[in-house]
């Protein structure tokens, strides 16, 4: 959605960059933006290579202008120590040394000093370091960074900072935040009238709370922009997306948002979506030295002899000055033989990739279709070589599948993953791709999609019971299908939801969280945060995911009434206590008032004489895999009846079949309540006023 070009008076006051938001995306906090600097204008989202030392790593400034680069990144730290900055004043800033004549952003050497732990020591005064060049000591304190920067004559400066690791404690976390606000401050008096732009950089590890701090600190002063720093420091990926999106979330929106050397494409993709403007990273550059390239068919790995006698060029999709002119082959040879033509070629390549993927992004942005490409480009962006994808070798042997406690990740003949408790062998989704099984059981049934539209303005929250959260196959495919809905919709044109998870044992779900090749459901935030604090908001307000960790039969009289239940535990020769009949109504008596329904991938018959003996109406649902059908149970016979896709409710066909089966009882039923049994389901409504 293109937006009205109008300045706040937020901006006037406090950037240098004259920051406008140009369009925005329904259902995403991805934006379009356009700021101008001192060498010229720059349009986001926009991916700055990494010249480190004056240069991007094997190319010129010819072969960078020619893959799209608008913006480059010199560092601070590597620049004083090397050509110095005597060298960089007399011969008139970065941009006359090296013959750059667009933008430039200066990193201000916290992170490189944060990567020499042991010739290094970090004070009040700022970090004293041994040079990697002669052996000096240097200290880098906010006034000389500043300094430094202003001989750059960089258009962007960043304040001084202090990085620390992603497992450092609490403590070690506001220690070092609070110390780099103090910098902050001092990096502010010490630019003055400088015309350049200064960005300040929040830190506060992987503590949410603490980064909120920053913010609110850094967010009172008068900086030009904000970056995201301390990622990329050994956090998990679904860390580092949860964390993106709470810092972008409580970021000013008037000013530009930099996620600091991150990442992958998917990572910029999903970076974009939480709402950040711009990105640097090594990763274009580092992976062409290593021969590979990425491509709208996957990434390429140009060693692999399969491209020893290819024609082909590196993507038919890529105009590049590589792609234009040299074969698979070629390349192919040159980095075999580690010839440097090699390098530069697939560097030229990895930009222009990178390049294109920013204009398509904010080209989507401004179409107000920034969701669906999003959702295509997740799955395309996490590709390998589909055209010659890697084979084992005959006699490799087979190596044992990842484990965790009672649980190992399950390697389907189909070609998916999912997790098997070791103990039963039960698989969670044996049959069928677990996301696939999802969506069709609970998701399509429940109409979850047209009911969020449908509860628009309405103050209360659909509530959907997630009754064994397993590896959360179920709760991302809801999560998925608000998130679709937002998209389409947009936040007002759809009603709030609660997702309660209930689970005992979160081993699954940690062991498929550390593998999203394999279960790429999970490359959300929201998994990372349930995991780490029991729970995640949608950055719309309008989804909660909460997890109820421990016995599910001890939240069930506690936990807000559902309107919807996704009945998935292990089954009942595994887990037997979630499959009585004294357990189907207490949730009967639970969701009764609501006229809920419960949907399960179960079609026994001593399932569903338990749920009808409960006081449910019970239909057969859709069949799964070689199910014919499952299970749907219904509060009432209004909620049967109003259903959108009418599931036939069971007739006296099923009764007789019941009454002639061997296995009409639950397992755990005590002899003594049979009689009970057959009566309440004998003289049920759905028997008695049915045909």
């Amino acid at each position: 959605m293109i937006l009205p070009q109008t300045k706040t008076a937020a901006v006037e006051k406090y950037s240098r960059l004259n920051f406008a938001i140009q369009g925005e995306s329904a259902g995403s906090k991805a934006r379009a933006a356009m700021f101008q600097t001192l060498h010229g204008e720059v349009k986001t989202p926009v991916f700055m290579p990494v010249g480190t030392q004056a240069t991007v790593k094997g190319q010129t400034v010819e072969s960078l202008k020619a893959t799209g680069a608008r913006v480059l990144l010199v560092n601070t730290y590597h620049l004083l120590l090397r050509p110095g900055p005597e060298v960089l004043r007399k011969l008139g800033g970065i941009h006359c040394f090296m013959n750059w004549d667009g933008p430039v952003l200066s990193d201000s050497g916290g992170f490189q000093i944060f990567s020499l732990p042991h010739s290094r020591a970090m004070k009040e005064e700022g970090a004293r370091f041994q040079s990697y060049v002669d052996g000096k000591s240097y200290l880098l304190s906010p006034e000389s960074s500043i300094e430094i920067q202003k001989i750059i004559g960089s258009d962007i400066m960043m304040a001084l900072d202090q990085c620390i690791p992603a497992a450092a404690s609490r403590g070690e976390a506001a220690a070092a935040m609070e110390l780099t606000h103090r910098w902050a401050e001092r990096s502010l008096r010490a630019r003055g009238e400088s015309p350049q732009a200064l960005f300040g950089i929040v830190q506060g590890a992987c503590y949410p709370d603490l980064r909120r701090k920053s913010v609110e600190f850094l967010g009172g002063l008068p900086f030009d922009g904000f970056a995201i720093g301390g990622l990329a420091v050994g956090e998990t990926r679904g860390e580092r997306y949860e964390l993106t999106r709470l810092v972008a979330g409580y970021l000013p929106e008037h000013l530009p948002r930099y996620l600091m050397g991150v990442g992958t494409p998917i990572d910029l993709l999903e970076a974009v979506h939480c709402g950040v403007d711009m990105f640097d990273c090594i990763i274009p550059s580092q992976l062409a030295q290593r021969g590979v390239a990425f491509t709208s068919r996957g990434k390429l790995q140009l060693r692999r002899s399969v491209h020893k006698m290819c024609e082909e060029s590196l993507d038919p999709r890529c105009d590049c000055y590589a792609c234009w002119n040299y074969s698979r082959a070629y390349i192919h040879h040159l980095i075999k033989c580690d010839e440097f033509l090699g390098w530069h070629l697939l560097g030229v390549h990895n930009m222009a990739f990178y390049h294109r993927l920013m204009r398509e992004m904010r080209e989507n942005i401004l179409r107000g279709d920034f969701c669906g490409y999003y959702d295509a480009k997740r799955s395309e962006l996490t590709r390998t070589d589909e055209d010659n994808p890697r084979r084992a070798p005959k006699k490799a042997k087979t190596a044992a599948p990842a484990r965790l406690g009672d649980y190992e990740v399950y390697t389907s003949g189909r070609g998916f993953f999912s997790i098997r408790q070791i103990s039963s062998g039960e698989v969670m989704h044996s049959v069928n791709a677990p996301g696939d099984e999802a969506n069709k059981l609970y998701i399509e049934q429940s109409c979850l999609g047209a009911r969020l539209p449908e509860r628009k303005g309405r103050a209360d929250e659909l509530v959907i019971w997630d009754v064994g959260l397993g590896a959360a196959s179920n709760a991302m495919a809801a999560i998925r299908c608000f998130e679709s809905a937002c998209a389409k919709h947009g936040e007002r044109g759809i009603g709030s939801l609660l997702l309660l998870s209930f689970e005992s044992d979160l081993d699954p779900l940690r062991l498929a969280a550390k593998d999203l090749v394999r279960f790429p459901h999970l490359r959300h935030g929201a998994p990372w945060r349930i995991l780490t604090t029991g729970n995640w908001q949608h950055y719309s307000g309008l989804l909660r995911w909460e997890l109820l960790h421990g016995d599910c039969r001890s939240f069930i009289e506690s936990a807000t009434a559902p309107d919807c239940i996704f009945y998935d535990p292990f089954s009942y020769k595994a887990d037997l206590m979630l499959w009585t009949r004294e357990i189907f109504a207490r949730i009967f008596s639970r969701c009764a008032a609501k006229s809920a329904e419960l949907y399960t991938y179960s079609a026994s018959t001593a399932v569903r004489g338990a749920l009808l003996s409960a006081g449910f109406f019970v239909a057969a649902g859709v069949g799964i895999g070689p199910k014919p059908d499952t299970t749907i149970a219904f509060a009432s016979a209004k909620a049967a009846a109003d259903h959108p896709l009418a599931p036939p409710l069971l007739g006296r066909d099923w009764l007789g079949r019941w009454r002639r089966s061997g296995a009409k009882f639950p397992a755990a039923l005590p002899t003594e309540e049979r009689d009970l049994f057959e009566k309440l389901i004998e003289e049920h409504p759905q028997f008695v006023n049915g045909s």
